[in-house]
């Protein structure tokens, strides 16, 4: 249960940053205390509903135990009291998850990598159908996707594809989904109807910007070359595809989709930016990771986390042992969602009851 006091203090801290902002407006302060103010504002407003739903079971509390209350008004006290205990529970529990730790990138884009596993072509093809997965996702929400680079297969797969998702919230929404995703169905080269299991491998990084991660250019190693593969006849008459080795970290990222070198350059500088951020991320919270390891959302990048079963129909999270068959519309990105929203309330239900077991003596 979450103390009144504390309940006042959200409520009044929204006051003090509201008094403040109209007495000065404009500035850094300005923009710092706004945001703290956007962060704040609904978990303020929920807080002042909670403390009206507490006094007014608190009256019916004293009808119901006032020996001179007429039977019929205390049975209806009592149901009204009921009800009015439900919606403190409703309207605690959403404060409660909104006073979680937040993850300081949830707010950010991502950049979202798709890789052929095993499985030869058949793990290609599959590859493109995760990204078009994602990609319709991204419309139905209202994001941008625009590929960084992509290796196509011979059958028209990826062997390897990285995109820009670009809006507010994406990773939140998406960062649950780095893991192995696993394929059964008749490849289209099968000719005896043999069903086979194929795999692509997905990573979701927050997208960094200038601010997180500062790249020194002595860090770099710079290589320019004629790009390779589709991309209409003037690909390969210039030396346009870019290469960066991070010397420090070991990190190459190479970007040729583009014909101007200047623009391979700038993305390939944005997928670099976000694979250190994320290196970084991941070393200063290891021993988060290793607490979390093998529970929803441990990002984890070696570990089967999803089935798509053809012949059935089917797609299974093995983290939250749910099984939706509507594989279609899953992949079509329209019943994507219905897997993100599990993956976050078990995410949050699991952080809840941690927390209540620290907060026990």
């Amino acid at each position: 249960m979450i103390d009144d006091d504390r309940l006042r203090s959200l409520i009044d801290r929204r006051a003090e940053l509201e008094h403040a902002m109209s007495a000065a407006p404009g500035g850094e302060d300005y923009v710092r205390m706004s945001r703290e103010h956007a962060e704040i504002a609904e978990l303020a407003a929920r807080a002042e509903a909670l403390l009206a739903l507490k006094a007014e079971r608190a009256g019916l509390a004293e009808l119901i135990d006032d020996p001179a209350t007429e039977p019929d008004m205390a049975r209806l006290a009592r149901e009204e009291a009921g009800e009015l205990d439900g919606r403190i529970a409703e309207t605690e529990q959403a404060i409660q998850i909104m006073l979680l730790p937040r993850d300081a990138a949830d707010d950010k884009s991502a950049i979202l990598e798709i890789r052929a596993g095993t499985g030869g072509e058949e793990a290609a093809l599959f590859a493109g159908d995760l990204f078009r997965m994602y990609q319709r996702y991204a419309e139905l929400q209202g994001w941008r996707v625009s590929v960084l680079s992509a290796h196509d297969s011979d059958l028209g797969g990826y062997r390897e594809i990285v995109a820009e998702i670009s809006g507010r919230g994406v990773y939140a929404q998406l960062k649950y989904e780095s893991g192995v995703h696993r394929v059964q169905r008749v490849p289209e080269t099968e000719s005896s109807g043999r069903i086979h299991t194929s795999a692509a491998t997905v990573a979701v990084l927050p997208e960094a910007e200038e601010v997180d991660i500062a790249i020194d250019d002595n860090d770099l190693k710079i290589d320019v070359f004629r790009s390779s593969g589709a991309g209409g006849q003037h690909v390969n008459t210039t030396d346009s595809a870019v290469r960066l080795t991070h010397l420090p970290s070991g990190i190459v990222v190479a970007v040729q989709d583009e014909r101007s070198q200047h623009k391979n350059r700038a993305k390939a500088m944005k997928l670099l930016r976000a694979r250190l951020f994320d290196e970084e991320r991941e070393r200063l919270t290891s021993e988060r990771a290793a607490e979390r390891r093998g529970q929803v959302g441990s990002g984890d990048r070696s570990e089967r986390i999803r089935t798509y079963n053809f012949p059935q129909g089917r797609v299974t999270d093995h983290r939250l042992n749910l099984t939706l068959y509507k594989l279609d519309r899953v992949l079509s990105g329209e019943a994507l969602g219905e897997l993100l929203e599990a993956l976050v309330t078990e995410d949050q239900a699991r952080k809840l009851a941690a927390q209540a077991g620290a907060e026990t003596p």
